[in-house]
Formats: C-alpha cells, structure tokens, sequence
C-alpha cells in the first residue's frame, strides 16, 4: 500500500498483523530484555519489514540497531525509514547514490486525542485544516497532519543530525493531488523544506516523503 505514495527506486514491505517469522538477532533482542509485548512485537515486525525490503536490493539481513534519538541504523550506502502503529508496520528503503533520504509515517486514520492538535499545528495549519475538511470531510485531517509532521522529521533528521519541533515545519496538503508541502522554519537548514505524498486507505493514514540525490 505505501509503495503507492513513494519512488520507484524506493523499496518498501509492509505488514497489517505480526506474524511468526525469523527471529531477531541477538543485538537486537538484547534491546528488548524489558519490553512490553507490545513493544516486542513492533519492533520485531518493523524489522522483518525492513529486511525484505533490503532482500529486495540484494543487502544481505543484518541487525538493524537503533541509533542517535532512535533512528534506524541502515548498511552503508542504505538510507530508508520505518513506521509502525496499531494495525500496521512499515519500512521502505534506497539506495544512497540514488536517493538522499526518506520518511515515511503511518497512523491510524482517526481524529487525535483531544488537545494534542494544539501542540502539533500552528494556527494558520489549523485554518487550513478546516478548509479541507469543507471538501474532504472523510480524512482525518489533524491525524494527517501529524502523520506529515513525522516524516518530515525523519527525512530532516539522517541530514542534520538535529531534533526538529512540531512548530518548525508549516504543512500544506493538496486534498485532490494527494501531496503535501513541508516549509522550514529554522535556520542553517541544508534546504528549504520537503514535498510528500500522502494516503488514507484500509484504516490507515500513511505519509511518505522521498528526496532524489540528485535535488
């Protein structure tokens, strides 16, 4: 479903439930030693995700560790993302020669909770929010918005090696094309912003942004 919103050179594998599978690596489960069932199984099948979809470019399986701020570690010349919640686990990949970073988000199509919109969206975004909702009532758009705000963190993140606030990416979304806009807002950036695609399908809001090496 999410190779719909991403490139062509971008290999991605999804799951909609957890099933059995080749366990972890021993690096891997180490991290794990205290984990919530929950926990465990998200990271397991994300993971699993992910390794099919570096089959997919002949990169042998390999522990996918954690690194600064919990962005996945990838084998050298790999850059990709990956994204779980309730009902669904992703990951998507690329080459480097050929892809300079990805971020991909997954969320259940769903309102937030109460009051947490505040925290994510300026109030021109919440504006804009209203507007599509005149014409695109069934999309949850504050959820979307979200969703937005989380690829573009790990699209700017693998760059920069810098956190990046909710209120430092202003998100535009094209309701009929199915893209969105992301402008920065901080300084000393490597670029000016990002543009996405995005997608609400089988219960599931999916966002995903793709930046060709050679832009």
């Amino acid at each position: 479903m999410i190779e719909r919103i991403l490139r062509a050179d971008v290999f991605a594998e999804e799951s909609f439930d957890d099933p059995p599978g080749p366990p972890l690596f021993a690096a891997e489960e180490a991290l794990l030693t205290k984990a919530v069932d929950k926990r465990r199984r998200e990271f397991t099948t994300v993971r699993r995700c992910a390794r099919r979809a570096l089959a997919r470019m002949g990169v042998e399986p390999m522990p996918l560790l954690p690194g600064l701020r919990g962005a996945p570690g990838w084998p050298d010349g790999v850059v990709g993302s990956m994204t779980h919640c309730a009902g669904y686990r992703g990951a998507a990949v690329a080459s480097a020669a050929r892809v300079l970073t990805v971020g991909i988000d997954a969320e259940p199509a769903q309102p937030l909770p109460d009051g947490v919109l505040d925290t994510v969206a300026s109030e021109v975004e919440r504006k804009r929010l209203s507007a599509y909702a005149v014409d695109r009532p069934d999309v949850a758009w504050d959820r979307l918005l979200f969703s937005a705000k989380e690829s573009v963190y790990k699209a700017w993140f693998p760059l920069t090696l810098r956190w990046l606030d909710f209120a430092e990416a202003d998100i535009e979304f094209d309701p009929a094309a199915g893209t969105f806009t992301a402008r920065l807002l901080v300084e000393d950036r490597p670029l000016d912003g990002f543009t996405g695609r995005w997608l609400v399908a089988e219960g599931i809001a999916l966002t995903a942004i793709t930046v060709p090496a050679e832009g």
